[in-house]
């Protein structure tokens, strides 16, 4: 990551004052300089204010009248261009603090997502490189005002935490990137998702690898991004330069209900295409509540259907063993059921709680 710890003089003089210098060394108009150059007296003028550079071709023609090589004036001019460009610079840096201070920075430097520091004006350096903006104003465009019209980018405009959503969101962007697949395949991923849904039964140590292999034969990535505070995202499908992304931040971390979205999002890729973002349980002006309801009921469509559900309830009361039973002939795992069924309040919370997984996506 960028640092400011690098030495840059405080103040460099436009070429001019050395030009000013040198006429009345030579005791030559500017009148009479401009006819020499060829060059028109407005010009000259203007360079000599300040108000305009030297250029390449004008400092070979300053070179044949002050007896001044050109790459001197070029040099020059070439460290004034950047000394204002760094003083533009610091200004936007400035200017940025308050948007700096929104982001969960310590959070993010604990992922390694950025270097860690205490100066706020590295911290903002830091973000403009992670987001590759060069300005908060340009990530603004970005992330609120979606002036990029591209499935990857949602308005965070209305949502409650919109500087640590964009930032999860733009760690699936990188995490993307160094992920390489064939191009997605609708019918292989339909084929993978029977042996997916074998993994969620079984639910192995390295379900997730699993998981993943099976998801890139398909030319869709999967990965794991931690959660951020204050952002209760479970997460996202969107299309990255067309290629299907699923990221997930496994929230509650408990086998059931990342199973859930995982094919909640898996339902997203299948039934709607490039155009829609989804952003799973946050609020934001794009999602679509019959979209996400068609991936609801998808999900519950290879999860635990109403159809076994009902088949489950009506054989109440149940034991362990009976969920053990159910979960085997509908090839789903017991945490799904006793999920499904704390979720509608059937059972009390602390039944059935040993069927539940706990899992760490990071180790997996």
């Amino acid at each position: 990551m960028a640092t400011l710890n690098e030495y840059y003089p405080e103040e460099v003089l436009h070429p001019c004052y050395t030009l000013n210098e040198k006429l009345e060394e030579m005791e030559m108009s500017r009148k009479e300089f401009a006819l020499r150059t060829g060059k028109p007296e407005k010009t000259i003028i203007a360079v000599l204010k300040g108000m305009s550079s030297i250029t390449s071709e004008m400092a070979i023609l300053f070179e044949n009248i002050t007896k001044i090589p050109a790459h001197f004036w070029i040099n020059k001019q070439a460290r004034y261009n950047e000394y204002i460009a760094r003083k533009q610079r610091k200004y936007d840096v400035e200017q940025a603090e308050e948007w700096t201070r929104s982001f969960p920075y310590t959070e993010m430097s604990k992922n390694n997502w950025l270097s860690q520091t205490r100066k706020i004006e590295e911290k903002t350096i830091n973000l403009f490189e992670y987001f590759a903006v060069s300005t908060h104003e340009a990530w603004n465009k970005l992330y609120m005002e979606k002036e990029l019209k591209i499935a990857a980018y949602a308005s965070l405009k209305h949502t409650l935490e919109p500087h640590a959503i964009s930032a999860w969101l733009r760690q699936g962007e990188l995490q993307a990137e160094q992920i390489d697949v064939p191009e997605y395949n609708k019918n292989v991923f339909n084929k993978n998702l029977l042996e997916i849904k074998d993994i969620m039964a079984k639910h192995p140590y390295n379900f997730f690898q699993k998981l993943q292999t099976l998801c890139f034969q398909a030319g869709v990535k999967v990965f794991y991004t931690p959660k951020l505070p204050k952002v209760p995202i479970s997460g996202s499908t969107r299309w990255i330069k067309d290629t299907p992304v699923i990221q997930l931040s496994a929230r509650y971390k408990q086998n059931d209900r990342f199973w859930f979205t995982f094919f909640h999002e898996a339902g997203h890729i299948l039934l709607h295409g490039k155009k829609y973002i989804s952003l799973e349980n946050i609020n934001f002006s794009e999602a679509d509540p019959e979209k996400e309801r068609e991936a609801h009921d998808f999900s519950e469509e290879w999860t635990f259907t109403k159809k076994q559900e009902k088949e489950v309830i009506d054989a109440a009361p149940l034991d362990g063993n009976d969920i053990i039973a159910f979960a085997k002939k509908f090839n789903t795992h017991p945490a799904i059921i006793i999920g499904r069924l704390h979720h509608k309040q059937l059972i009390p919370f602390s039944v059935g709680r040993e069927f539940i997984k706990p899992i760490d996506l990071a180790d997996n």
